[in-house]
């Protein structure tokens, strides 16, 4: 046996590609499930967070995420005056090449290099919390707080190997593999990563609720 399939790692991802075959003969070619809602209607301005630019995707970007649809916008802190930035891609089959991208492989490859990475609480509405990753990120000069995790109508998840898990189970249990992908990035200023980690699980509690409401259920 070759030694990366000996190795943890190499099991894990195995069992996970076993999975998707699976999933992939057993699901019905019609799954796709779309938004509840267009993003186009996302609220320009929730609990004094004020849109600042609606930025559209570049097509060689769009290309490669495969994504149905996306939201990627700008938004003032009402509480410091930053510019914060949410992305979401949304996927309403994950079953022929389109999947969520993992910021592990986006973020470095346009120059932004890792400086931390966990995994963190987030207080969500109804007194809730799920986790999300974590990480502070740098290009040059620039420096950034990033939240991301993975969501569809039934759980919120931070690691990328067990959304791929429960993408597999709810492949086979419900007929469905869609989901999104959600990222709030926030800028490193003059009060540093904590200041910059506070705004961004600020947005992040605010924008929960109503995303959930454009995801299908």
């Amino acid at each position: 046996m070759p030694a990366f399939l000996r190795s943890r790692h190499g099991q894990i991802l195995s069992f996970l590609l076993i999975l998707q075959i699976v999933a992939f003969h057993a699901m019905p070619r019609g799954e796709a499930v779309p938004l509840a809602r267009p993003f186009a209607e996302f609220p320009a301005e929730l609990e004094g967070w004020t849109l600042v630019a609606d930025v559209p995707i570049e097509e060689e970007v769009q290309a490669l995420l495969k994504a149905d649809e996306t939201l990627n916008r700008v938004y003032r802190d009402p509480a410091t005056g930053a510019a914060l930035s949410l992305f979401v891609a949304f996927f309403r089959s994950q079953r022929a090449g389109a999947t969520t991208h993992s910021p592990r492989v986006c973020l470095p490859g346009a120059g932004w290099e890792t400086r931390e990475a966990s995994v963190i609480p987030l207080a969500v509405p109804g007194g809730d919390r799920v986790r999300v990753n974590r990480w502070i990120v740098s290009r040059d000069s620039s420096r950034s707080v990033v939240l991301y995790w993975f969501q569809t109508s039934r759980r919120v998840v931070a690691n990328e190997y067990a959304n791929k898990f429960y993408l597999m189970l709810d492949s086979l249990r419900y007929r469905r593999s869609d989901g999104a992908f959600v990222r709030i990035v926030s800028p490193v200023g003059e009060g540093g990563d904590a200041a910059a980690e506070e705004a961004a699980l600020c947005m992040a509690g605010t924008f929960f609720a109503p995303l959930r409401t454009f995801l299908p259920q």
